[in-house]
């Protein structure tokens, strides 16, 4: 029974690590349009979300920001820092985990499809929220421009990443359940 308990322990931390490795691999490259950049970061969150469930895919998030917090350079730009984290896009950085913890929520919870990019659209909507909110709070924008600026430009990259993260994360979440 315990060595059981020990492999399952184990494969959580590996999954969580696998993951949160991913995130600090794609998430530096980006293409500055903004205050806010296009990256694949929010590809990685989908994914982290749909396959690990809840709790391990906000887990894998939270490690990827704790990286990022100590300064390497995890973050888009290949930036990393706490200064990113509370400047004025830290707040998208932080909806990440709720956006994780979201998508898989739905994702375990339903475990088809749709119910992946459901809680994927819905953990977006959170983490624009979140990262607008606090942008605005820390550069005293107004919400329209902060929406112009940080939300509308990334509407059609996002719904892209959705489609493409709950078709591949509907995949491997099957794939990881039966292994």
């Amino acid at each position: 029974m315990q060595n059981a308990e020990q492999y399952s322990a184990v494969r959580k931390m590996a999954e969580v690590a696998v993951f949160s490795a991913l995130l600090c691999v794609i998430s530096p490259f980006a293409i500055p349009i903004g205050p806010v950049s296009i990256t694949l970061a929010t590809f990685g969150v989908y994914l982290s979300g749909a396959v690990l469930g809840c709790k391990k895919g906000g887990a894998a998030v939270a490690v990827y920001l704790m990286l990022g917090f100590i300064g390497l350079p995890v973050f888009s730009g290949f930036m990393g820092g706490v200064q990113r984290l509370i400047g004025p896009t830290g707040g998208y950085l932080v909806g990440y985990i709720p956006c994780a913890m979201i998508t898989g929520f739905f994702s375990r919870k339903f475990k088809r499809l749709w119910a992946s990019a459901a809680g994927m659209a819905l953990g977006t909507v959170v983490l624009y929220a979140l990262g607008t909110a606090w942008f605005c709070l820390m550069s005293g924008t107004s919400l329209l421009p902060a929406l112009s600026a940080c939300v509308f430009p990334f509407l059609p990259g996002d719904a892209a990443k959705i489609a493409c993260a709950a078709l591949l994360g509907d995949r491997l979440r099957k794939l990881a359940e039966r292994v």
